[in-house]
């Protein structure tokens, strides 16, 4: 790279990271806002419980039908083409949810954000890899990881008391005007600096995978996120019937759910930023698997509030920056030539995991109320992807 280059990347590459950051909490902001209205859409539409989760679980089911397409579309039209197009797919999705007299309508709204999260979250690894030194991927990731956390907490923090003040109807507005406004941020400064050509460019989808797949070392990380992002997502979607054979009302676990994105946040700032300095990966995502393991139990089963807000935010802060350092370790082992395709086969992973978690956790219940089976469910799976760590992976860091 040439001094001139080199001089412009520095300073312009936190505007980049930032709009980023932007469009990446769009997504999740506009996946999760109607997590906490579930019984009101029920009663605005009169329509079942689980009509309203398909609005949520369309998300994971579309990432893993779209995430390899996205992958390979970033690779050979370059990130900043395939993040522009998911936040305007997104954006106008976000805009047809305004129209709020029938619920069908509302699922059409829902279904094309859902198709284009993919093609925003899939970019991160070829946009750090293509801004920030090598020394420094982890923690770029760390913070572009940040702004999907804040989404979370936007989406669900917000959303009630925006309904609560201004209707169904001008919360959707809201955030449609926000969706756009953020898409626009990225527009003008979501610039590319170093486009690497990719060699691979002539491989279809599927011919560009089965390269990929070769990597053992790409295969077990995937395993490990298929198991992580499992009970990840399994554990926040079933949190609050968990914990309520405790005593835990449904505002508390939220509470408690907050905690946990905000010690998440916390975390990805930090976490990946020392992993970087010391420039080691490997450890770190075993201390993320330790963490949730030993936290998983005692958060599931207390009753103490002030335990359970202390144990969500340790759990957060220690294993949710494991989603960046994943990400970091992708790149790492694929190459910059081939990061889109393999984070799109690593959030593949991820949401099939989270796709198998959710759906399990409440079917090995069977009838009864306590969660017991799921925790143990949860308990095992993070005893295989530390194993995994620790006996299988490779150090990726400089390779």
């Amino acid at each position: 790279m040439t001094t001139s280059t080199t001089a412009f990347k520095k300073p312009f590459r936190w505007a980049v990271l930032m709009a980023y950051f932007g469009v990446a909490a769009m997504c999740q902001f506009l996946w999760l806002n109607l997590a906490p209205l579930v019984s009101f859409l029920q009663l605005k539409y009169q329509v079942s419980e689980l009509a309203v989760s398909s609005l949520l679980l369309s998300f994971p089911l579309l990432y893993v039908l779209l995430s390899i397409h996205s992958g390979t579309l970033i690779d050979k039209k370059g990130y900043r083409y395939v993040i522009m197009l998911g936040s305007m797919i997104s954006a106008v999705f976000a805009c047809v949810r305004v129209f709020d007299d029938n619920f069908y309508i509302l699922v059409i709204g829902q279904t094309g954000i859902a198709i284009g999260q993919p093609y925003i979250i899939n970019g991160i690894s070829k946009l750090v890899s293509d801004w920030f030194d090598k020394e420094e991927v982890a923690m770029a990731t760390g913070i572009g990881t940040a702004g999907m956390l804040i989404g979370m907490a936007i989406g669900m923090g917000l959303t009630p008391a925006l309904n609560e003040s201004l209707g169904f109807q001008k919360t959707m507005l809201v955030f449609a005007i926000l969706s756009i406004a953020l898409t626009a941020v990225f527009f003008f400064l979501g610039k590319e600096n170093n486009i690497v050509k990719s060699k691979a460019i002539a491989l279809s989808a599927i011919g560009e995978i089965k390269a990929l797949l070769a990597s053992k070392n790409l295969v077990i990380l995937c395993t490990i996120t298929f198991f992580a992002l499992g009970v990840f997502n399994g554990l926040t979607t079933w949190l609050e019937p968990i914990l309520k054979p405790n005593n835990v009302n449904a505002e508390e676990a939220g509470l408690v759910g907050a905690f946990l994105i905000i010690g998440g946040i916390v975390g990805s700032l930090i976490i990946p930023t020392i992993s970087d300095k010391l420039k080691v990966r490997k450890p770190f995502l075993a201390i993320c698997c330790l963490t949730a393991l030993f936290i998983i139990y005692p958060l599931c089963t207390m009753g103490s509030l002030t335990m359970l807000y202390v144990l969500g935010g340790l759990l957060g802060f220690f294993f949710l920056p494991g989603y960046a350092l994943l990400l970091s370790m992708c790149e790492e082992i694929a190459g910059n030539e081939k990061a889109g395709a393999a984070t799109g086969l690593l959030m593949m992973s991820g949401n099939a995991g989270a796709v198998v978690v959710i759906a399990a956790m409440p079917l090995i219940n069977g009838e009864g109320s306590v969660w017991i089976n799921s925790i143990y469910l949860m308990l095992a799976l993070m005893v295989v992807a530390f194993v995994l760590v620790v006996g299988f992976l490779k150090e990726t860091f400089g390779k």
